[in-house]
């Protein structure tokens, strides 16, 4: 894949392109992560699709101290790669996280950018304010920097995320360093957590699949009250899964994935 880059206002952001001429994918990763831990999810898509992979401000190879972390300013900086990079034709759009809220607020607000949606691990937000100084103050207490990825590794708890986010760290000349900082995290789920989109959710027009993990991260009323105003999304749990399903059981998410956008409908026994 290309690394490629566009400039936005006050940013600069930098995606992952796979090239091809193929249905166009765009894939958003969540807090603290990058394109670089969806590469697996690109790879299982990039003979049939192009696929787009964006670092979303704050993160990876993106501006990382931007000066409007909003919702509003996440969304609008997919709107101007799908415009710039895809021509504007709607794209199918696959989110985890973070990224997942972004893509849902892309589909309400712009619904001629979204073909379809696919949300992993991702919800309508809102959310305890305690809970995103809590994520931020975990980030800040990181013992940075690491002498070795696998010393992150080990202090992140030896997970898939943690060997994901490791991977991702950005080595420099005393150590390994996140290519992200703690108090922008904080500002950017804090929006996410700010209110609940269900407005938004009901706006969305495209074809839409709910993914969610055995040990979800997502209320179940939530994912419930989801389901009841739109009754025609599909939703999948999968197995032995955390948060983070696309690092703890990549087989099994990039098949769901491909079945699909190939066909636009779950596949048996999901």
């Amino acid at each position: 894949m290309r690394r490629l880059q566009i400039r936005r206002e006050d940013v600069t952001l930098s995606y992952l392109d796979s090239g091809g001429c193929g249905p166009v994918v765009v894939l958003l990763h969540g807090l603290a992560g990058s394109a670089q831990e969806l590469a697996a999810t690109a790879a299982a898509l990039d003979d049939s699709y192009r696929v787009l992979a964006l670092d979303q401000r704050g993160h990876g190879h993106s501006t990382r101290r931007p000066g409007d972390v909003s919702r509003r300013a996440y969304v609008e900086d997919v709107a101007a790669l799908i415009t710039s990079a895809a021509g504007g034709a709607p794209v199918s759009v696959v989110g985890q996280s973070m990224g997942a809220h972004t893509a849902l607020l892309l589909a309400a607000w712009h619904p001629h950018l979204v073909q379809r949606l696919v949300l992993l691990e991702g919800g309508v937000g809102g959310g305890a304010e305690e809970t995103s100084a809590q994520l931020g103050s975990w980030f800040a207490a990181w013992p940075v920097p690491f002498p070795s990825r696998q010393a992150a590794v080990e202090h992140l708890g030896g997970t898939a995320t943690a060997v994901g986010w490791a991977q991702d760290l950005e080595e420099r000349e005393d150590g390994f360093w996140p290519r992200f900082d703690a108090d922008v995290m904080q500002a950017a789920i804090a929006a996410v957590a700010e209110t609940p989109r269900w407005a938004e959710w009901q706006q969305v027009q495209a074809p839409t699949l709910l993914v969610q993990a055995e040990r979800s991260y997502l209320d179940a009323a939530e994912v419930e009250r989801m389901l009841e105003l739109r009754p025609g999304t599909g939703h999948v749990v999968v197995p032995d899964a955390g948060h983070d399903v696309h690092l703890d059981q990549p087989q099994a998410w990039t098949q769901l994935l491909r079945s699909y956008l190939d066909t636009g409908s779950v596949p048996p026994g999901s």
